[in-house]
Protein backbone atom coordinates (compact mmCIF):
# COMPACT_ATOMS: atom_id res chain seq x y z
CA UNK A 1 0.00 0.00 0.00
CA UNK A 2 1.07 2.98 -1.03
CA UNK A 3 0.61 6.44 1.72
CA UNK A 4 1.53 9.83 0.92
CA UNK A 5 2.31 11.94 4.21
CA UNK A 6 1.81 15.44 4.39
CA UNK A 7 2.89 17.00 6.95
CA UNK A 8 1.93 21.16 6.74
CA UNK A 9 3.56 23.14 9.00
CA UNK A 10 3.19 26.85 10.19
CA UNK A 11 5.57 27.98 6.83
CA UNK A 12 6.84 24.30 5.72
CA UNK A 13 5.62 21.19 4.22
CA UNK A 14 7.54 17.85 4.66
CA UNK A 15 6.20 15.29 2.69
CA UNK A 16 7.29 11.38 2.31
CA UNK A 17 5.70 8.80 0.34
CA UNK A 18 5.78 5.61 1.82
CA UNK A 19 5.24 1.84 0.76
CA UNK A 20 3.54 0.37 3.54
CA UNK A 21 4.00 -2.07 5.43
CA UNK A 22 7.23 -2.11 5.05
CA UNK A 23 7.67 1.49 5.57
CA UNK A 24 9.71 1.74 2.70
CA UNK A 25 10.36 5.33 1.65
CA UNK A 26 10.13 5.76 -1.86
CA UNK A 27 10.65 9.53 -1.68
CA UNK A 28 10.89 12.42 1.04
CA UNK A 29 11.57 15.92 0.46
CA UNK A 30 10.54 19.22 2.29
CA UNK A 31 8.95 22.55 1.04
CA UNK A 32 10.12 25.65 3.52
CA UNK A 33 10.27 29.10 3.90
CA UNK A 34 6.81 29.20 2.37
CA UNK A 35 5.62 33.15 2.39
CA UNK A 36 9.46 34.31 2.78
CA UNK A 37 12.06 35.12 0.65
CA UNK A 38 14.16 32.24 -0.75
CA UNK A 39 11.66 29.78 -0.40
CA UNK A 40 13.34 26.06 -1.66
CA UNK A 41 12.05 22.29 -2.38
CA UNK A 42 14.39 19.39 -1.52
CA UNK A 43 13.23 16.48 -3.39
CA UNK A 44 14.85 12.65 -2.75
CA UNK A 45 14.50 9.66 -3.93
CA UNK A 46 17.18 6.57 -3.94
CA UNK A 47 18.81 8.26 -7.31
CA UNK A 48 17.92 12.54 -7.30
CA UNK A 49 18.50 15.08 -4.26
CA UNK A 50 17.31 17.89 -5.69
CA UNK A 51 17.19 21.20 -4.48
CA UNK A 52 15.74 24.28 -5.80
CA UNK A 53 14.59 27.60 -4.90
CA UNK A 54 11.61 29.17 -5.92
CA UNK A 55 8.91 31.53 -4.76
CA UNK A 56 6.13 29.55 -2.98
CA UNK A 57 3.61 31.94 -1.59
CA UNK A 58 1.35 30.07 -0.03
CA UNK A 59 0.52 26.28 1.20
CA UNK A 60 -1.56 25.87 -2.29
CA UNK A 61 1.17 26.51 -4.69
CA UNK A 62 3.26 24.21 -2.46
CA UNK A 63 1.30 21.08 -2.34
CA UNK A 64 0.79 21.79 -6.34
CA UNK A 65 5.02 21.56 -6.40
CA UNK A 66 5.06 18.59 -4.66
CA UNK A 67 2.08 16.29 -6.88
CA UNK A 68 4.22 18.09 -9.89
CA UNK A 69 7.62 16.18 -8.58
CA UNK A 70 6.04 13.35 -7.99
CA UNK A 71 4.48 12.85 -11.21
CA UNK A 72 7.09 14.49 -12.98
CA UNK A 73 8.57 12.00 -16.17
CA UNK A 74 12.08 12.43 -14.99
CA UNK A 75 12.30 12.09 -11.35
CA UNK A 76 8.87 11.06 -10.03
CA UNK A 77 8.03 7.77 -8.46
CA UNK A 78 4.66 7.41 -9.62
CA UNK A 79 3.14 7.63 -13.50
CA UNK A 80 -0.49 8.24 -12.23
CA UNK A 81 -1.72 9.65 -9.22
CA UNK A 82 -3.81 6.70 -8.55
CA UNK A 83 -0.88 4.65 -7.64
CA UNK A 84 -1.36 6.40 -4.10
CA UNK A 85 -4.31 4.72 -1.99
CA UNK A 86 -3.77 6.34 1.21
CA UNK A 87 -3.27 10.43 1.92
CA UNK A 88 -1.99 10.33 5.81
CA UNK A 89 -2.54 14.17 7.10
CA UNK A 90 -0.57 15.91 9.83
CA UNK A 91 -3.79 18.08 11.63
CA UNK A 92 -2.91 19.86 14.68
CA UNK A 93 -5.84 20.91 16.13
CA UNK A 94 -8.66 18.07 17.11
CA UNK A 95 -10.59 19.60 19.96
CA UNK A 96 -12.58 17.34 22.08
CA UNK A 97 -13.81 15.82 18.86
CA UNK A 98 -10.78 13.65 17.69
CA UNK A 99 -8.97 11.29 19.91
CA UNK A 100 -7.80 9.25 17.08
CA UNK A 101 -6.82 8.95 13.70
CA UNK A 102 -9.87 8.94 11.45
CA UNK A 103 -10.86 9.20 7.78
CA UNK A 104 -11.65 11.77 6.44
CA UNK A 105 -15.17 13.02 5.38
CA UNK A 106 -17.08 16.56 4.85
CA UNK A 107 -18.11 16.33 8.46
CA UNK A 108 -14.65 15.84 9.84
CA UNK A 109 -13.29 18.86 7.34
CA UNK A 110 -15.89 21.12 8.48
CA UNK A 111 -15.05 19.95 11.88
CA UNK A 112 -11.27 21.39 11.59
CA UNK A 113 -12.45 24.34 9.50
CA UNK A 114 -14.18 25.15 12.61
CA UNK A 115 -11.47 24.73 15.12
CA UNK A 116 -8.86 26.69 12.90
CA UNK A 117 -9.65 29.62 15.49
CA UNK A 118 -7.55 27.57 18.22
CA UNK A 119 -4.96 26.85 15.45
CA UNK A 120 -4.86 29.99 13.12
CA UNK A 121 -1.42 29.12 11.76
CA UNK A 122 -1.69 25.45 11.22
CA UNK A 123 -5.28 24.31 10.92
CA UNK A 124 -6.04 26.17 7.78
CA UNK A 125 -2.51 24.75 6.20
CA UNK A 126 -3.49 21.34 7.16
CA UNK A 127 -7.16 21.60 5.50
CA UNK A 128 -5.83 23.24 2.20
CA UNK A 129 -3.08 19.89 2.33
CA UNK A 130 -6.41 17.98 2.39
CA UNK A 131 -8.50 20.04 -0.31
CA UNK A 132 -5.67 19.92 -2.51
CA UNK A 133 -4.75 16.57 -2.47
CA UNK A 134 -8.64 15.00 -2.72
CA UNK A 135 -8.26 17.11 -6.02
CA UNK A 136 -5.03 15.28 -7.11
CA UNK A 137 -5.54 11.93 -5.18
CA UNK A 138 -9.19 11.35 -6.31
CA UNK A 139 -9.31 7.27 -5.42
CA UNK A 140 -7.10 7.62 -2.49
CA UNK A 141 -8.26 7.77 1.28
CA UNK A 142 -7.81 10.68 2.90
CA UNK A 143 -6.65 10.14 6.79
CA UNK A 144 -6.08 12.64 9.74
CA UNK A 145 -3.67 12.26 12.50
CA UNK A 146 -4.22 15.20 15.24
CA UNK A 147 -1.44 16.59 16.94
CA UNK A 148 -3.32 16.81 20.01
CA UNK A 149 -3.98 12.64 20.61
CA UNK A 150 -1.34 11.52 22.31
CA UNK A 151 -1.97 14.23 24.96
CA UNK A 152 -5.24 12.69 26.13
CA UNK A 153 -3.65 10.70 28.87
CA UNK A 154 -2.64 14.48 30.79
CA UNK A 155 -4.42 14.18 34.50
CA UNK A 156 -7.05 16.67 34.98
CA UNK A 157 -4.33 18.85 37.62
CA UNK A 158 -2.49 19.32 34.32
CA UNK A 159 -5.17 20.10 31.63
CA UNK A 160 -7.94 21.96 33.12
CA UNK A 161 -7.57 25.41 33.53
CA UNK A 162 -8.80 27.79 36.65
CA UNK A 163 -11.50 28.93 35.84
CA UNK A 164 -15.28 28.68 36.62
CA UNK A 165 -16.24 24.92 35.69
CA UNK A 166 -18.31 25.06 33.05
CA UNK A 167 -15.56 26.79 30.40
CA UNK A 168 -14.46 23.11 30.26
CA UNK A 169 -17.84 21.47 30.93
CA UNK A 170 -19.72 23.59 28.26
CA UNK A 171 -17.77 24.80 26.12
CA UNK A 172 -13.73 22.14 26.28
CA UNK A 173 -11.54 24.92 26.87
CA UNK A 174 -8.58 22.88 27.99
CA UNK A 175 -5.31 22.08 27.37
CA UNK A 176 -5.03 20.41 24.33
CA UNK A 177 -1.12 20.08 23.52
CA UNK A 178 0.15 20.22 20.36
CA UNK A 179 3.38 18.06 18.35
CA UNK A 180 1.84 14.90 19.52
CA UNK A 181 3.02 12.40 16.71
CA UNK A 182 6.83 14.14 17.31
CA UNK A 183 6.52 13.77 20.72
CA UNK A 184 4.93 9.95 20.88
CA UNK A 185 7.75 8.99 17.44
CA UNK A 186 11.04 10.43 20.06
CA UNK A 187 9.92 9.06 23.19
CA UNK A 188 9.16 5.57 21.94
CA UNK A 189 12.81 5.92 20.54
CA UNK A 190 14.19 7.10 23.90
CA UNK A 191 12.78 4.37 25.69
CA UNK A 192 14.36 1.93 23.03
CA UNK A 193 17.67 3.31 23.70
CA UNK A 194 17.42 3.57 27.17
CA UNK A 195 16.78 -0.08 27.25
CA UNK A 196 13.47 0.05 29.32
CA UNK A 197 9.72 1.25 29.15
CA UNK A 198 8.97 2.66 32.96
CA UNK A 199 11.14 6.12 32.11
CA UNK A 200 11.03 10.21 32.93
CA UNK A 201 11.43 11.81 30.06
CA UNK A 202 11.26 15.52 28.47
CA UNK A 203 11.14 15.52 25.03
CA UNK A 204 11.70 19.08 23.60
CA UNK A 205 10.54 20.03 20.13
CA UNK A 206 12.07 23.00 18.53
CA UNK A 207 11.36 24.23 15.26
CA UNK A 208 9.43 27.28 14.07
CA UNK A 209 6.86 25.91 16.67
CA UNK A 210 8.61 25.00 19.95
CA UNK A 211 6.77 22.52 22.64
CA UNK A 212 7.81 20.55 25.13
CA UNK A 213 6.44 17.39 27.11
CA UNK A 214 6.93 15.64 30.49
CA UNK A 215 6.11 11.45 29.58
CA UNK A 216 6.28 9.19 32.36
CA UNK A 217 6.35 5.51 31.19
CA UNK A 218 5.12 6.35 27.58
CA UNK A 219 2.40 8.82 28.40
CA UNK A 220 2.06 12.25 27.94
CA UNK A 221 1.20 14.18 31.70
CA UNK A 222 2.11 17.56 30.73
CA UNK A 223 3.07 19.87 27.95
CA UNK A 224 4.03 23.47 27.58
CA UNK A 225 1.27 24.14 24.46
CA UNK A 226 -2.21 24.90 25.66
CA UNK A 227 -5.77 25.09 24.56
CA UNK A 228 -4.51 26.33 21.07
CA UNK A 229 -0.98 26.21 19.71
CA UNK A 230 0.73 29.38 20.74
CA UNK A 231 1.73 29.55 24.67
CA UNK A 232 4.84 28.12 26.29
CA UNK A 233 8.18 28.43 24.70
CA UNK A 234 9.27 31.36 22.45
CA UNK A 235 8.38 29.93 18.76
CA UNK A 236 9.26 31.72 15.30
CA UNK A 237 6.90 34.28 15.27
CA UNK A 238 4.56 33.30 18.22
CA UNK A 239 5.24 34.70 21.53
CA UNK A 240 4.80 31.60 23.91
CA UNK A 241 3.75 32.44 27.75
CA UNK A 242 2.65 35.96 27.61
CA UNK A 243 0.51 38.05 31.17
CA UNK A 244 -3.05 37.83 29.88
CA UNK A 245 -3.16 41.83 31.09
CA UNK A 246 -1.36 42.69 28.09
CA UNK A 247 -3.67 41.97 25.93
CA UNK A 248 -6.21 43.99 27.82
CA UNK A 249 -3.53 46.91 28.06
CA UNK A 250 -3.00 46.61 24.15
CA UNK A 251 -6.51 47.24 23.90
CA UNK A 252 -8.21 49.47 26.04
CA UNK A 253 -4.89 51.57 26.47
CA UNK A 254 -3.17 51.34 23.19
CA UNK A 255 -6.36 51.05 20.63
CA UNK A 256 -5.18 47.98 19.30
CA UNK A 257 -8.41 45.67 18.44
CA UNK A 258 -8.59 41.85 19.39
CA UNK A 259 -7.82 40.53 15.94
CA UNK A 260 -5.05 43.08 15.69
CA UNK A 261 -3.71 41.47 19.26
CA UNK A 262 -4.13 37.81 17.55
CA UNK A 263 -2.37 39.00 15.10
CA UNK A 264 0.78 40.59 17.18
CA UNK A 265 1.07 37.14 19.32
CA UNK A 266 0.40 34.94 16.50
CA UNK A 267 2.30 36.56 13.86
CA UNK A 268 5.10 39.29 14.52
CA UNK A 269 6.01 38.05 17.98
CA UNK A 270 8.41 35.39 19.20
CA UNK A 271 11.75 34.99 17.10
CA UNK A 272 10.33 37.49 14.64
CA UNK A 273 9.52 40.50 16.77
CA UNK A 274 13.13 40.38 19.31
CA UNK A 275 15.14 40.21 16.00
CA UNK A 276 13.24 40.53 12.94
CA UNK A 277 14.10 37.20 11.80
CA UNK A 278 11.88 34.03 12.19
CA UNK A 279 14.20 31.75 11.29
CA UNK A 280 16.78 30.36 13.66
CA UNK A 281 19.68 29.97 11.13
CA UNK A 282 19.44 33.21 10.53
CA UNK A 283 19.33 34.72 13.83
CA UNK A 284 22.50 32.52 14.90
CA UNK A 285 24.23 33.97 12.18
CA UNK A 286 23.63 37.47 13.27
CA UNK A 287 24.62 36.73 16.67
CA UNK A 288 27.95 35.91 15.95
CA UNK A 289 28.41 38.77 13.95
CA UNK A 290 27.32 40.66 17.41
CA UNK A 291 23.85 41.00 16.48
CA UNK A 292 22.71 41.97 20.28
CA UNK A 293 19.13 41.70 19.82
CA UNK A 294 19.68 37.82 18.54
CA UNK A 295 22.01 37.36 20.89
CA UNK A 296 19.85 38.19 23.61
CA UNK A 297 16.87 36.26 21.69
CA UNK A 298 19.03 33.04 22.11
CA UNK A 299 19.47 33.84 25.75
CA UNK A 300 15.91 33.99 26.15
CA UNK A 301 14.78 31.21 24.17
CA UNK A 302 16.75 28.81 26.28
CA UNK A 303 16.24 30.23 29.73
CA UNK A 304 12.61 29.41 28.80
CA UNK A 305 13.13 26.10 28.13
CA UNK A 306 15.38 25.53 31.17
CA UNK A 307 12.20 26.75 33.53
CA UNK A 308 9.99 23.76 32.40
CA UNK A 309 13.07 21.34 32.10
CA UNK A 310 12.75 21.90 36.39
CA UNK A 311 9.28 22.27 36.56
CA UNK A 312 8.60 19.03 34.58
CA UNK A 313 11.46 17.59 36.65
CA UNK A 314 9.42 18.39 39.73
CA UNK A 315 6.01 17.23 38.19
CA UNK A 316 8.00 13.45 37.70
CA UNK A 317 9.77 13.41 40.73
CA UNK A 318 12.86 12.63 38.90
CA UNK A 319 14.07 12.29 35.22
CA UNK A 320 16.25 9.56 33.24
CA UNK A 321 16.61 11.82 29.84
CA UNK A 322 16.27 15.16 28.34
CA UNK A 323 15.35 15.08 24.60
CA UNK A 324 16.05 17.56 21.65
CA UNK A 325 14.28 17.14 18.22
CA UNK A 326 12.76 19.07 15.62
CA UNK A 327 14.91 21.18 12.88
CA UNK A 328 16.30 23.19 15.53
CA UNK A 329 16.54 20.51 18.32
CA UNK A 330 18.11 18.55 16.17
CA UNK A 331 20.50 20.96 14.10
CA UNK A 332 21.48 23.61 16.94
CA UNK A 333 24.47 23.00 18.89
CA UNK A 334 23.95 26.05 19.44
CA UNK A 335 20.63 26.05 21.36
CA UNK A 336 21.58 22.69 22.87
CA UNK A 337 24.57 24.08 24.34
CA UNK A 338 22.29 27.48 26.12
CA UNK A 339 20.03 25.53 27.37
CA UNK A 340 22.38 22.66 28.99
CA UNK A 341 24.68 24.78 30.51
CA UNK A 342 24.44 25.45 34.47
CA UNK A 343 21.59 22.51 34.86
CA UNK A 344 24.14 20.11 37.09
CA UNK A 345 22.18 20.35 39.73
CA UNK A 346 19.35 18.67 38.07
CA UNK A 347 22.27 15.83 36.61
CA UNK A 348 22.32 17.53 33.20
CA UNK A 349 26.13 17.60 31.84
CA UNK A 350 26.72 18.28 28.36
CA UNK A 351 30.14 17.19 26.21
CA UNK A 352 30.52 20.06 24.13
CA UNK A 353 32.45 17.66 21.82
CA UNK A 354 29.59 14.92 21.72
CA UNK A 355 27.07 18.30 20.68
CA UNK A 356 28.99 19.32 17.65
CA UNK A 357 28.97 15.58 16.22
CA UNK A 358 26.70 15.76 13.12
CA UNK A 359 24.03 12.71 12.91
CA UNK A 360 21.26 11.57 11.83
CA UNK A 361 20.89 8.56 14.16
CA UNK A 362 19.80 8.54 17.96
CA UNK A 363 22.89 10.20 20.06
CA UNK A 364 23.90 10.64 23.17
CA UNK A 365 25.69 13.87 24.10
CA UNK A 366 25.72 13.16 27.50
CA UNK A 367 29.11 13.47 29.66
CA UNK A 368 29.84 9.74 30.96
CA UNK A 369 29.36 11.55 34.61
CA UNK A 370 25.85 12.80 33.92
CA UNK A 371 23.09 11.31 35.86
CA UNK A 372 20.23 12.15 33.27
CA UNK A 373 20.94 11.43 29.35
CA UNK A 374 20.88 14.07 26.67
CA UNK A 375 19.54 12.70 23.51
CA UNK A 376 19.45 13.99 20.29
CA UNK A 377 16.81 12.08 18.88
CA UNK A 378 15.84 12.89 14.77
CA UNK A 379 11.46 12.91 14.88
CA UNK A 380 9.89 11.66 12.16
CA UNK A 381 6.18 12.84 12.45
CA UNK A 382 5.56 11.04 8.66
CA UNK A 383 6.59 7.83 9.56
CA UNK A 384 4.23 7.83 13.03
CA UNK A 385 1.87 9.22 10.71
CA UNK A 386 1.99 6.60 7.99
CA UNK A 387 1.51 3.63 10.78
CA UNK A 388 -1.85 5.26 12.30
CA UNK A 389 -3.01 5.90 8.53
CA UNK A 390 -2.43 1.77 7.73
CA UNK A 391 -3.45 0.59 11.27
CA UNK A 392 -6.94 2.65 10.61
CA UNK A 393 -7.05 1.50 6.93
CA UNK A 394 -6.59 -2.02 7.85
CA UNK A 395 -9.51 -1.97 10.55
CA UNK A 396 -11.12 0.01 7.93
CA UNK A 397 -11.11 -3.24 4.95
Amino acid sequence: MRILILNSGSSSIKFQLFDMPSATVLCSGLVERIGLPNATINYKTDTQNIKNEIDIPDHKIGLQLIASYLLNSDIGVIKVASEIEVVGHRVVHGGSTFAETVEINNEVKNKIEKLSALAPLHNPANLQGILVSEEIFIKAKQVAVFDTSFHQTMPVEAYKYAIPNAFLDEHQIRVYGFHGTSHKYVSEKANEFLGKQDTKIITIHLGNGCSMTAIENGKSIDHTLGFAPMNGLIMGTRSGDIDPAVIFYTVKSLGYSLDEVNSLLQKESGMLGLTGYSDLRDIESEAELGNIDCQQALQMSAYRIKKFIGSYAAVMNGLDAIVFTAGIGENSDVMRKLVCSELEYFGIELDQDKNEVRSKDTRDISQNSSKVKILVIPTDEELEIAKQSYQLILQIK
